[in-house]
């Protein structure tokens, strides 16, 4: 982790508070049942649950929230264009959201990190959102690159901000700003903000490079999907390595291939990573040549196909593999399609065990957070209760300690491994 910058460093960027809000203060009343869930810790108040608002709010407006007692119960980030109206920050007692609010928060933050990462690991992410009271605010590290995405408007005028924050404590030589779709197109004072933006530092040409657990990835920070790289699967990319002695593995969906390399560092005898994009797969072999100083990753015999996973796992009956990571994207963007995801994670499951050679293994991952834990875990273990042969259970994951999850729609990452007889 870069060091934390003395007080007396000079700071590039020019510290402005979003509104010199001389207007009326932005009073919310909520339903009954919705101050429960407040008081409780949930980050999320939705437009349908505002009873009373005393004005029109704007993009980024504090909102204060009061109990049916006129009580002070919270206070958030206002965004008029999303069915999540208000980003709560802070409950309990009043208080002030200024630039001491906002520096303690990442203070927060970086302090918990700096527990859990040596200088093998130099990507990593050191806001997590809600779970870190920023909610639909993540912060992540690519060695010296920092990748700052938003999920709603309501940031965007805080950003100066939020970037003063971050370069009075954190050493970086570049900031990068990633946008949600959502708020990609926006028009108005801030539509001049892009997706891929470099806030601070030299322009980039390529991709950047850092490490975890000693070997060297790519993440594309400007174009890739979520901040350029999937840090959320390091610890399942890490029992990978130690399951993938002498086997030959299949790394459907593979993006580009975290879990290849880490096979095989683990001495796997060869890959084949199936990703339906071109991109993706370049980047797989260059993420090999990266670490190709490595005698168990050069001497690994690497295999890329450019194909649809579900389709080809269908019809390549007569494959077998050793080992078998199914990492699709999300199946449920949406509640109402949270059925056919588990159907469909059913469906994977049962495809990749017909592909497994006597003795394999089968880590099974989801990303979708309209499924739970108990629908997913019980979708795999359904298919693999057909297999002749029997199986047991490995183990099961959860998010990464750098990933926090304090509610349960943040839950969305879940894991299981089986070993088959």
């Amino acid at each position: 982790m870069g060091k934390t910058k003395s007080s007396g460093e000079s700071v590039a960027v020019r510290q402005v508070e979003p509104r010199a809000d001389e207007r009326t203060p932005l009073r919310l009343r909520v339903t009954a049942a919705v101050e429960s869930i407040l008081r409780a810790g949930h980050p999320w108040l939705y437009a349908e649950s505002i009873r009373r608002q005393n004005r029109t709010g704007e993009t980024g407006d504090l909102a204060v929230v009061y109990d049916r007692n006129d009580r002070f119960l919270a206070v958030g980030l206002f965004d008029p264009g999303s069915a999540i109206r208000v980003r709560v920050l802070h409950t309990g007692k009043p208080r002030a959201i200024d630039r001491t609010f906002w520096h303690q928060r990442l203070e927060d933050a970086v302090r918990i990190r700096r527990r859990l990462f040596d200088e093998l690991t130099t990507g990593f992410r050191l806001i997590n959102g809600e779970s870190d009271g920023l909610p639909g605010l993540v912060l992540d590290r690519y060695d010296q690159t920092l990748v700052l995405k938003i999920y709603t408007a309501s940031w965007l005028p805080w950003l100066d901000t939020v970037l003063h924050a971050v370069q009075a404590q954190l050493a970086s030589q570049r900031i990068v700003l990633r946008l949600s779709r959502n708020i990609q197109q926006l028009p108005g004072p801030h539509s001049a903000r892009h997706d891929g933006q470099v806030l601070l530092g030299a322009p980039l040409s390529g991709p950047v490079n850092f490490l975890e657990t000693g070997l060297s990835f790519e993440a594309d920070v400007q174009r890739g999907q979520k901040t350029g790289f999937f840090l959320d699967q390091r610890e399942n990319r890490r029992r990978i390595e130690t399951l993938a002695q002498g086997r030959s593995v299949l790394n459907a969906f593979s993006f580009s291939g975290g879990f290849s390399v880490y096979a095989a560092r683990g001495g796997a005898r060869s890959v084949l990573d199936i990703d339906i994009s071109a991109h993706a797969l370049a980047s797989v072999e260059r993420n090999f040549a990266l670490n190709r100083r490595d005698t168990r990753v050069s001497g690994c015999r690497q295999e890329r196909l450019k194909a649809d996973a579900f389709e080809w796992l269908e019809s390549s009956r007569s494959v077998k593999y050793g080992l078998i990571i199914l990492d699709p994207p999300s199946l449920a963007r949406r509640e109402t399609e949270r059925a056919g995801a588990i159907q469909a994670y059913a469906r994977l499951a049962s495809l990749g065990i017909r592909h497994l050679a006597p003795g394999g293994i089968l880590l099974a991952c989801s990303c979708s957070a309209h499924v739970s834990e108990a629908e997913f875990f019980g979708a795999v273990r359904g298919a693999a209760t057909g297999h002749m042969a029997g199986y047991s259970e490995i183990g099961v994951a959860g998010q990464p300690p750098d990933h926090p999850a304090s509610f349960l729609e943040a839950k969305y990452l879940k894991a299981i491994c089986l070993g088959f007889k």
